[in-house]
């Protein structure tokens, strides 16, 4: 038997259900009907005293995890380069907004937290004062017990200097307490469907992304070393379990076949009307799980036939 995955919910899968038509018992209990026992927020999101955390709030956050058997994942933070006017953070403050956030993840119970810096170019590419911001904070972090994972998200590839940057960060430092979040965007092998009044010069260029960037699953061996959670984004998924632009039949049995064996956190970022997320994000987990059992089935049926040979 190979390693199983975990599977999660990122609260982002329910956005303008969220404190609208849903609020957070509500989105524990759909996310643990899936079948899940990992729960991921957004910081700013989700927190309604951010950057506090009011005491009675923080108690039913620990009474709701144990009543529907979830456990604390990743926690989005924003380090927002821009804030100022006229001029752009330092390290330093980056690591002061990273570390008030490496805090509220850990009173909350999380094991992750993806920072998320101001960008540079439409590839992505993290302000610079991302190194030093995390170098300050990696003490805190390994204090905490906290792996900070930088994301890696369409239109940005693996093979890309982003990711370089990232590895080439983990081995001068030495640290363990720093690795990939790698977002299943990345995956996309067909368009997404065109926006209300969108049109296809607008798909060109910096937006060109959303018809997806196609990296070759196989890549994913190149960095799975460094990668300790995955995102499952997906945009729609019919009644029949078939993905229109994630090919969830080639991801699952290369995870697998690398022997991960951590989370994936569906992340739904498709239509929003009012609770269609709710069945979109449960489809995608009969999916994954679909395709997982069959992966077993194959490899074990494959070490039978090995062993009688």
């Amino acid at each position: 038997m190979t390693a199983q995955f975990k599977y999660g919910v990122s609260l982002y899968s329910y956005t303008d259900d969220f404190g609208t038509v849903m609020d957070l018992e509500d989105a524990f209990y759909h996310a643990s009907e899936t079948g899940s026992t990992g729960i991921e927020i957004l910081g700013e999101a989700h927190l309604p005293a951010y950057p506090d955390i009011e005491p009675a709030w923080l108690d039913r956050w620990y009474a709701l995890l144990d009543k529907y058997g979830l456990e604390p994942t990743n926690y989005a933070s924003w380090i927002d380069t821009d804030i100022q006017n006229g001029r752009d953070l330092t390290a330093g403050e980056g690591a002061k907004q990273l570390a008030l956030d490496l805090e509220n993840a850990s009173r909350l119970g999380f094991r992750f937290v993806r920072p998320k810096f101001g960008v540079i170019d439409d590839e992505l590419t993290p302000h610079p004062i991302w190194e030093g911001a995390v170098e300050r904070v990696l003490d805190l972090a390994a204090k905490l017990d906290i792996t900070i994972i930088p994301e890696i998200h369409s239109p940005t590839p693996i093979r890309h200097p982003v990711v370089d940057a990232y590895i080439d960060f983990i081995q001068r430092t030495g640290t363990r307490h720093f690795g990939l979040l790698i977002d299943t965007g990345i995956f996309q092998d067909r368009p997404l469907p065109f926006w209300q009044h969108e049109t296809p010069e607008m798909r060109e260029g910096a937006m060109s992304f959303l018809n997806g960037i196609r990296v070759p699953v196989e890549q994913l061996a190149e960095v799975i070393e460094y990668t300790p959670f995955i995102q499952a984004k997906f945009h729609h998924i019919d009644e029949n379990l078939h993905d229109h632009n994630i090919p969830w039949e080639k991801v699952v049995p290369a995870l697998k076949s690398l022997g991960y064996s951590g989370y994936l956190s569906s992340e739904y970022e498709g239509k929003r009307d009012p609770w269609v997320a709710i069945e979109q994000v449960r489809r995608q987990h009969a999916l994954i799980r679909k395709l997982e059992r069959e992966w077993e089935q194959a490899a074990g049926q494959a070490g039978r036939e090995h062993d009688h040979a």
